[in-house]
């Protein structure tokens, strides 16, 4: 068991024990990985997702996500402006102290308790060298936000600031991947989205076919301007068909503005009329923020399952075939080359028969062993010629199906020059495996299982509303030492326990 691995069951023993047997399933997906060489002996799952929960804000430039992000925090921890203001992705964590650090991209890359760990290898297979430069994709903040306990937020650059930058598409994939809410914002002061296709490619339509498209919101920001002629209903609809052609058909927009850089309304009942409707969005929103523990908990269980599925269905099936498809060829390009070996062999025996007996053998084992050398060095580059093709295929199916295990490393480790001398199949894989694996799925189920009896009561029973917290989903009891946390120091990251979000409610006045 990995340190970090120790450290996260310490800390989820005392903060969520139904995650506590998801945290040893991940160490136990690993183990199996490693042995049918699917991933590096350092890699660990676990640290690839976020155990906090995670909000990430996207969206175009100038469509105030910083501002927008400043006024949840309550504080001016992100610069703003009506042009590029930052051009890297801000990782905003929790710090006791009141002065805020920015500290470089390596500290998250290099750190196995932030969900991005080693994140400059994926940015590698994108663009080669690019990984070295992470510092210019990445940044890590710290606020004393008590928003920000228990929680991290993600703001990004602009996405219309390069669309064919590969890099920045991919780091946006995995922010994606790891988040519970995703805010994608829109600048109503720009009503005309027919300019924005690209943008809406990657924001919308990239979004619709994922099982966990319910966590984006559509946020149509700084509605405040649309007053002087008085349209929302136009200005809404308008994107609202931009959303449609781009095949999102169902939801709404969120149509907000920040009361701290709003426009000025003269009119008071129509100032009103915008107020209103803006709080009862801001309250939706908060709404879904606060929902974020409970669907945390949902995020890593479903994350842990979907990874059984893939590893199961996707990689091994792949991985297998491939690998019996490079056995085949070898074996038959094997006996094609064998033969005439064998045929210079008994050649070479007639020609010495005349010699003498104990010449004859002698000379018949030189040419035999010298010609099986010429033999095996044909074979071995042969070897490597069919794995360099079964791994190519590989690759390229790897960027289809999208699967996070390295199909390419676990056929090179299969993929050796004399497969034939072992056991046929998977190096590494067994019945007992696949049991193994069944029994994660399984226990994934229970443990969701167990979180429906923690948040609801189909029955209505008084009993069943009154039952403490599920067990742990395994067998042995959860210990209740002293409470660890996760990571050290405390004061740089996200702490236990969420706040609510200062969020102006419905019929409160505008700041000031």
């Amino acid at each position: 068991m990995t340190n970090y691995s120790e450290n996260l069951e310490r800390h989820l023993s005392q903060e969520n024990p139904v995650l506590l047997g998801a945290a040893r399933s991940f160490e136990e997906l690993d183990n199996i990985a490693r042995e049918l060489g699917l991933i590096d002996p350092d890699y660990v799952s676990a640290g690839q997702i976020s155990w906090w929960p995670v909000i990430s804000v996207l969206g175009t430039f100038s469509a105030g996500k910083s501002t927008f992000i400043n006024h949840l925090l309550q504080t001016k921890i992100q610069r703003t402006g009506n042009q590029a203001v930052d051009d890297k992705f801000t990782v905003l964590s929790y710090s006791d102290d009141s002065a805020s650090r920015t500290l470089p991209g390596i500290a998250l890359d290099a750190d196995p308790r932030f969900p991005f760990f080693q994140i400059s290898k994926e940015i590698d297979q994108v663009l080669q060298g690019e990984g070295d430069r992470i510092n210019a994709y990445l940044q890590l903040k710290t606020c004393d936000s008590p928003f920000l306990k228990g929680k991290i937020i993600i703001d990004s650059p602009g996405f219309d600031a390069d669309p064919q930058r590969d890099t920045i598409l991919a780091i946006t994939k995995h922010i994606v991947d790891i988040s519970d809410l995703v805010l994608v914002f829109f600048d109503a002061r720009h009503p005309e989205p027919g300019a924005m296709k690209d943008t809406l490619r990657y924001l919308v339509t990239d979004t619709i076919k994922r099982h966990d498209s319910n966590k984006f919101l559509f946020i149509l920001n700084q509605m405040d301007t649309t007053a002087r002629e008085d349209n929302p209903e136009e200005v809404v609809a308008a994107w609202h068909r931009a959303l449609a052609e781009s095949g999102l058909i169902t939801g709404r927009f969120y149509t907000i503005f920040s009361p701290d850089v709003s426009v000025p309304i003269a009119d008071e009942t129509l100032r009103q009329r915008y107020v209103q409707r803006r709080d009862r969005d801001w309250a939706e929103i908060n709404s879904r923020i606060q929902q974020l523990e409970i669907e945390r908990s949902y995020r890593i269980l479903g994350t842990l399952e979907r990874l059984v599925e893939e590893f199961q269905d996707v990689a091994k099936p792949e991985i297998e075939r491939v690998f019996n498809v490079y056995r085949k060829r070898l074996i038959r390009t094997d006996w094609v080359t064998f033969l005439p070996v064998l045929g210079a062999a008994g050649y070479g025996m007639v020609e010495f028969v005349p010699l003498e007996p104990n010449l004859l053998v002698m000379a018949g084992s030189g040419v035999l062993m010298g010609l099986l050398l010429v033999w095996s060095r044909v074979h071995i580059v042969l070897s490597k010629f069919f794995a360099a093709m079964g791994a190519g295929a590989l690759k390229k199916r790897q960027k289809t199906l999208t699967t996070r295990w390295d199909m390419v490393r676990g056929f090179r480790a299969n993929a050796t020059p004399w497969p034939f001398l072992r056991k046929p199949g998977l190096k590494g894989w067994s019945r007992q495996n696949e049991a193994q694996l069944s029994s994660i799925r399984q226990r994934c189920k229970e443990s969701i299982q167990s979180l429906n009896d923690l948040y609801t009561n189909p029955s209505g029973r008084a009993d069943a509303a009154q039952q403490p917290e599920p067990p742990a989903p395994e067998s042995e009891a959860v210990p209740r030492a002293e409470s660890e946390l996760l990571v050290e120091p405390a004061s740089v990251l996200p702490a236990e326990r969420p706040v609510e979000a200062d969020i102006p409610s419905k019929g409160e006045p505008e700041s000031p």
